[in-house]
């Protein structure tokens, strides 16, 4: 039976998602089919407004609705203490376990040389000049608990202890680690809320 060229390019675009095989595109394709208009066409609505009712962040690069985002510009939080993440679904894992009251860093991956994502790839060299007006006291390296988020975390320190700019102030500023409240091997978004709050409150100078 010959497929709809519809069908196939639905399929073929679920395919490029994360963690979406062949079978499961086919499976949610044709589930699709089956839906009333009215929730399909609220579906393709939803998609196409992804884009445009979301905005990153200018200073944490987090997804938000505004630019600066609503973390950034909230005067109760702890402005001295920045946590630095992976991805922003970390950064609502963190904020759903009431752990962690400061800022955020959001790093949009992770170092991943066999996938050709280096420190320029991502927002690494952004988080040095937030630490440059004195007012940081504690950068919280909360990658996750991988080969290549302690790669990434072990990077990120070693860039930190060496940046020689006259406006830094190493002494006064101290790097931690996210604790061992999470698996190794584990992903933070996956994470409940009594393993992340133990995860930071266990944290450890790095």
């Amino acid at each position: 039976m010959k497929i709809p060229k519809a069908v196939e390019k639905l399929i073929a675009s679920f395919e490029r998602l994360p963690g979406i095989g062949p079978k499961t595109a086919q499976r949610l394709t044709f589930y699709l089919l089956h839906v009333p208009q009215r929730e399909l066409d609220a579906f393709s609505e939803a998609v196409k407004q992804l884009k445009a009712r979301t905005k990153v962040c200018s200073i944490c690069f987090n997804v938000g609705e505004q630019d600066p985002c609503a973390i950034c510009t909230d005067r109760g939080r702890d402005r001295s203490a920045i946590c630095v993440v992976e991805e922003p679904l970390d950064v609502a894992a963190l904020e759903r376990s009431d752990g962690f009251h400061g800022l955020y860093h959001v790093l949009h991956g992770r170092i991943e040389p066999l996938r050709n994502i280096g420190p320029e790839e991502l927002h690494i060299n952004d988080l040095l000049p937030r630490l440059e007006n004195g007012s940081i006291s504690e950068i919280i390296l909360a990658t996750n608990p991988t080969m290549e988020g302690e790669a990434t975390a072990m990077y990120i320190a070693k860039l930190i202890k060496e940046n020689k700019s006259p406006h830094f102030n190493l002494k006064s500023l101290k790097i931690t680690r996210i604790g061992s409240g999470l698996p190794v091997g584990g992903d933070l978004e996956y994470a409940d809320d009594v393993t992340l709050a133990r995860a930071l409150e266990g944290r450890r100078e790095f």
